[in-house]
């Protein structure tokens, strides 16, 4: 980690790289069956949250407010919780409501957890499951909103149960896409699996003519009940903090070992999911997964003599991040800055060992927003940059082309079916970061050509 660009004190952000904490934890509970989620905040807050999801996902993201206003910050917002419980309940009728909490509701000191007890007791409720979780966004990012309601949700179901054959899958803030392709190779093993949280169909469905207040699709919760008899966990958090992971809570408290994987992004990576779930199901790999690597292969011997022009920079949520890390340093476009919006302690040495070949050290940016992205990629000399759509102002102001992965994608169609897991998901992101290096070669060599020779010529 390079110590001149570690850390950037300041008193403000200036356009963050992150998203707030109880997003994260919205993600969670849209992807769980017959489940909506309410803010416990004011009503800016939920409105921020649905039109993030809106823009992003281009599918209608119904999230409930409590409402919070200057009264409740002097008496307590436990009225307001209770009654937007009860509007919520009449009128979504869920099995699982989930309630994410926001600054303003922590900082007064609302007891949730305490309020909820209270409310489910005094309305005698039986066929519903409310679960609150505490997301303030001084506390963290959409990141750890995620990790925490994730560990929260299957802490509220999980039960005693005799051991099975499904396998737990616990997977980041990924696209509707890369949870599809994740669960197709699981098929393809033959891996008998719950994977959580499952929006892959609640946030990307198909097009059906009719409105949904809830729409179908999540992981179900008895299968939620079953996961501590299951024989291992497979996580993707290779940067999810200790104490917030869920399959570090099913091991401690339920003995279920957990196998802590990184995202399957990029050759190694993937080939390491792939060796888990040959372990696991002591089946051979199928040809059309055989077939898959081989074309990723072939598109990593293409594109290696044109990757080594880029200078990239990576910013984006830290699992994503490390990914797209370890693909580009395997094809030859050594990173030369990494940012992310959150804190992390697991990033630095993943970011060590996959750039150990590199020539050059990359900076890395913890708690960064596009002001301190901007100014590191200016010293740099970063020539193309990774991540979500918050980056579009490195190329509006230093014309620095971005390749869109991860969320939020607000100036893009289709930022829900970007896949970037797996070989296939690797071979479409590595043409995608390939062709846009070489657009902008294209579009501006003629005229550095000319400078050249000019100046060669002393003219």
């Amino acid at each position: 980690m390079d110590e001149a660009g570690a850390a950037r004190v300041k008193q403000v952000n200036e356009n963050q790289c992150h998203m707030c904490m109880p997003l994260g934890g919205v993600a969670v509970f849209k992807g769980t069956e017959n489940a909506m989620v309410l803010v416990h905040g004011s009503q800016g807050c939920s409105t921020y949250m649905r039109l993030t999801n809106v823009e992003h996902y281009n599918e209608p993201v119904d999230i409930a407010s409590s409402s919070l206003n200057e009264k409740q910050t002097i008496y307590g917002g436990e009225a307001n919780l209770c009654k937007a419980m009860d509007n919520v309940i009449r009128v979504y009728q869920p099995k699982v409501l989930g309630i994410v909490t926001t600054c303003l509701a922590e900082t007064i000191g609302d007891d949730v957890k305490r309020i909820v007890e209270s409310y489910v007791k005094q309305r005698d409720l039986r066929d519903i499951d409310i679960i609150p979780v505490p997301t303030p966004s001084y506390a963290g990012t959409q990141t750890e909103g995620f990790w925490a309601a994730v560990r929260e949700e299957i802490a509220h179901f999980a039960r005693a149960t005799p051991r099975h054959a499904n396998v737990n899958v616990i997977v980041p803030n990924i696209s509707p896409a890369d949870i599809r392709e994740i669960k197709r190779i699981l098929g393809l093993m033959g891996v008998e699996y719950t994977l959580i949280p499952d929006y892959s169909l609640t946030m990307d469905r198909p097009y059906g003519g009719r409105y949904q207040k809830i729409p179908p699709g999540g992981t179900k919760t008895e299968d939620i009940a079953r996961m501590p008899g299951a024989p291992v966990t497979i996580q993707f958090g290779a940067t999810c903090p200790e104490e917030i992971s869920p399959g570090r809570y099913l091991e401690q408290e339920w003995g279920v070992p957990l196998v802590n994987l990184p995202l399957p992004i990029g050759l190694d990576a993937t080939d390491l999911f792939i060796r888990t779930l040959r372990e696991i199901s002591g089946r051979p790999v199928p040809e059309t997964l055989a077939f898959e690597r081989g074309w990723l292969c072939d598109a990593m011997a293409d594109s290696h003599k044109y990757n080594a022009d880029g200078r990239p920079a990576i910013y984006g949520e830290p699992e994503l991040v490390s990914g797209i890390a370890r693909i580009l340093c395997e094809n030859g476009a050594f990173p030369v800055l990494i940012a992310t919006g959150t804190k992390t302690r697991e990033l630095a040495g993943i970011i060590e060992e996959a750039c150990r070949e590199a020539d050059e050290k990359p900076v890395l940016i913890a708690e960064a927003d596009f002001a301190a992205i901007a100014e590191a990629s200016e010293k740099a000399g970063v020539n193309i940059a990774v991540g979500h759509s918050g980056g579009k102002l490195l190329t509006e102001r230093m014309g620095i082309p971005v390749v869109r992965v991860g969320f939020p994608i607000h100036d893009r169609v289709g930022g829900q079916r970007i896949l970037t897991v797996g070989y296939t998901g690797s071979l479409a992101f590595l043409d995608r970061f390939t062709n846009t290096l070489l657009e902008q070669k294209h579009a501006t060599y003629r005229e550095e050509t000319k400078e050249r020779l000019y100046r060669e010529a002393g003219l």
